[in-house]
């Protein structure tokens, strides 16, 4: 856990995922085991996080008096669940919406300071032609405005459901080899929704990736309205250039490491918690290094990650 030298220095409440660790929404990715929930947690809080996220429904404990008590001894908040809607499809809208109320529910009786969010996301990874493009996708392999209505009127459903029915705000994850990656698709979702309805969780390493470059301030300004949540993510930009030039699909990329380390990649956080600082943001941020099962070694990855920002942190 950080000492209290460290609380003392840091400006931002910070937090990490399952996905760090190899636990993914897609199956059947990479070739490790998968690690346990209970390791996962010990090695996220003894890194010095404070905030989880809850990962692929039945990876933690469904019982929100069992998770209550694991993210408590912990010394841990939760901080949202991930929950991929196929939103172009409108029949795959009523199961969506009874899925992310079901995880919305869970996330309800466990909240704390801050609440936690729903966080919604397209069916990443299951249309071929996104998937094949990730990083490259063009406007003409996007949606039509028929499309485009059909996908935000399943959004705000789902937004508007989940807090009515548990009190949660529910924010919209932009991610690589779904229909919202590029910055023009993310701000059509925006200009479709309903704000009441749908936040943005912005996240640093999918925008670069889809937008094919780093200026990630100007897109923070952007779209600054909607953002009620941060990914911190980076990006290799010669991992994503390799990607473009032989044209990997989304899985090939990340099995050769397109979201690295903290500041491995191109993405500039000291200006992004500069603007964060800057813009009074009192919300956590979560680290996020995607990784398939059995990449890497998810404790030291984690521990440098929280140490790099630390040292953005001091000199803000």
């Amino acid at each position: 856990m950080a000492t209290t030298a460290e609380q003392k220095i840091a400006t931002f409440r910070v937090g990490n995922a399952p996905c760090s660790w190899g636990t993914l929404e897609f199956e059947g990715m990479g070739s490790g085991e998968e690690i346990a929930f209970d390791r996962m947690l010990d090695e996220l809080a003894a890194s010095g996080y404070t905030g989880t996220e809850l990962g692929d429904w039945g990876y933690m404990p469904t019982d929100p008096a069992v998770l209550r008590q694991e993210l408590g001894k912990r010394g841990l908040v939760m901080l949202g669940a991930f929950v991929p809607v196929a939103l172009k499809d409108p029949a795959a809208h009523a199961a969506g919406i009874e899925n992310a109320v079901k995880t919305a529910r869970l996330l309800a009786g466990v909240a704390t300071d801050p609440k936690p969010y729903l966080v919604l996301a397209d069916n990443n990874g299951s249309v071929p032609a996104r998937t094949k493009n990730a990083g490259r996708v063009t406007p003409a392999m996007g949606l039509s405005d028929s499309e485009w209505r059909i996908f935000a009127d399943g959004a705000n459903a789902v937004g508007t459901t989940v807090r009515k029915e548990t009190g949660l705000r529910t924010v919209f994850h932009h991610h690589c080899a779904g229909y919202v990656e590029t910055p023009e698709e993310i701000a059509r979702l925006l200009e479709l929704t309903d704000p009441a309805a749908i936040g943005l969780v912005f996240d640093t390493g999918h925008f670069a990736y889809g937008a094919g470059h780093f200026d990630i301030v100007p897109a923070l300004e952007r779209f600054a309205g909607r953002i009620h949540y941060i990914h911190l993510k980076d990006c290799q930009p010669d991992v994503a250039r390799q990607a473009r030039e032989k044209q990997w699909d989304y899985f090939e990329a990340l099995k050769h490491g397109v979201f690295s380390e903290l500041g491995k990649g191109g993405v500039d956080f000291a200006a992004v918690l500069g603007w964060l600082k800057k813009t009074s943001y009192s919300g956590y941020v979560l680290v996020e290094q995607d990784v398939l099962p059995g990449m890497g070694e998810p404790k030291e990855s984690a521990a440098r990650n929280r140490q790099y920002l630390r040292s953005i942190e001091e000199a803000l």
